[in-house]
C-alpha cells in the first residue's frame, strides 16, 4: 500500500512538516539521554502501530549504537533486565502517556514519581513533550498510510532547513 499523501510536497504541509521537525530538535537538543529518547519513541510508535516510525527510531537508536537485544526488548521492557531503573520509568510515562484512554487518571502518580526521581525539571519538560510529539507523529504516519522499511538514518537532516 502506497502513502496516501505527502506532507512535503504539499506547501501548507511542509511548513507543517518542517516545525514539526524543529519542535522535535528542541527534544533531541535537550539533556533528555539520546538513548531514553529513541527507546520511548519506540515503544509509543508500537503501542500505536506505527510502522514508519518503528522503523525510523530502531534504526537511529541503532545507528547511535543501541545494543540490539535492547531494542528487541523495548516492548516487553517490564519483563527484561537491560533497562535502568530510569529507563523504566520513562517508558512507563510513555505507555500511561500514550495510552490515556485507557486510565481515567491519565499518567498515575506512582509512575510520575518514578519519572521525578530520575529526571531533573528540563529532562522532564522534555520527556513529556516527547511523548506528547511521538504520539502526533505516530497519529500522522499512521492517517496518511506511511509503511516502515525505507527509512535510512538521517535522511530527514536536509528537510529541516
Amino acid at each position: 500500500m502506497d502513502a496516501r499523501f505527502n506532507l512535503f510536497e504539499n506547501e501548507l504541509g511542509n511548513k507543517f512538516a518542517k516545525r514539526f521537525a524543529n519542535a522535535g530538535m528542541v527534544i533531541q537538543q535537550s539533556a533528555l539521554p539520546k538513548s531514553t529518547q529513541e527507546l520511548v519513541s519506540l515503544r509509543a510508535s508500537q503501542i500505536n502501530g506505527c510502522g514508519w516510525c518503528i522503523d525510523m527510531h530502531t534504526k537511529e537508536a541503532a545507528a547511535a549504537g543501541e545494543a540490539a537485544v535492547r531494542l528487541n526488548l523495548v516492548a516487553a521492557w517490564r519483563e527484561s533486565t537491560v533497562f535502568t531503573e530510569a529507563e523504566q520509568a520513562a517508558l512507563a510515562l510513555a505507555e500511561e502517556g500514550t495510552r490515556l484512554a485507557d486510565a481515567h487518571d491519565g499518567v498515575s502518580d506512582e509512575t510520575w514519581a518514578r519519572v521525578r526521581k530520575h529526571y531533573d525539571d528540563d529532562q522532564i519538560a522534555a520527556l513529556v513533550s516527547l511523548v506528547a510529539l511521538i504520539n502526533a507523529a505516530n497519529r500522522l504516519a499512521v492517517i496518511l498510510h506511511q509503511r516502515g522499511g525505507s527509512y535510512e538514518p538521517g535522511m530527514f537532516a536536509d528537510a529541516l532547513n
